[in-house]
């Protein structure tokens, strides 16, 4: 039996083609080893590892991309903005994106908002977005860069800021005179 060299060939194009495609796209390269933790992960994803607080108690994560993230509790962390944290936050996470986000807030005036969506531009930049609602927030990256402590009630946030707003300064010992003659 011959075998026809344009089929042989045409085979061999497709399996190589197949191969570097399962080997190239992205997905496939995102491996997750149970021992890391969720801070370690999301880099991996192309996303800060500051984007939770430091109060992450457990998480699991399947092979499509969907994840629950447990807190010790809720709490509270300062960005640009005020973000609420419940004790149960999940969504879905691929490279650059984490979707069908629920359990984080931003708190906008007196509004607390549902961050549905949190982008990072591909290549990466200095930016990353939150989309709220129809709303999309550009932020500067660097502040999630950092994993931030929890605070317990928006109220110590608030307090703070009044009492720093409220602040008179520092006692000064000595008061420079300058008499010139």
């Amino acid at each position: 039996m011959a075998i026809n060299p344009k089929s042989h060939h045409d085979l061999t194009l497709l399996t190589l083609s197949l191969f570097f495609f399962i080997t190239i796209t992205p997905s496939s390269s995102l491996t997750y080893d149970s021992n890391q933790t969720v801070y370690e992960i999301l880099p991996k994803f192309g996303l800060p590892s500051g984007l939770l607080p430091d109060s992450v108690a457990d998480y699991s994560f399947s092979s499509d991309g969907r994840f629950v993230v447990h807190l010790e509790r809720t709490c509270y962390v300062e960005f640009d903005y005020l973000v609420y944290y419940d004790t149960t936050i999940t969504g879905k996470l691929s490279y650059g994106s984490i979707t069908d986000l629920k359990g984080i807030q931003v708190r906008r005036f007196f509004l607390w908002l549902d961050v549905d969506e949190i982008k990072v531009d591909l290549p990466p930049s200095e930016s990353i977005y939150f989309q709220v609602g129809f709303i999309n927030k550009k932020l500067d990256i660097d502040q999630f860069k950092t994993i931030h402590s929890c605070r317990d009630s928006v109220m110590g946030s608030c307090l703070g800021s009044l009492k720093r707003a409220f602040e008179l300064p520092a006692p000064v010992d000595e008061i420079p005179m300058l008499l010139t003659e």
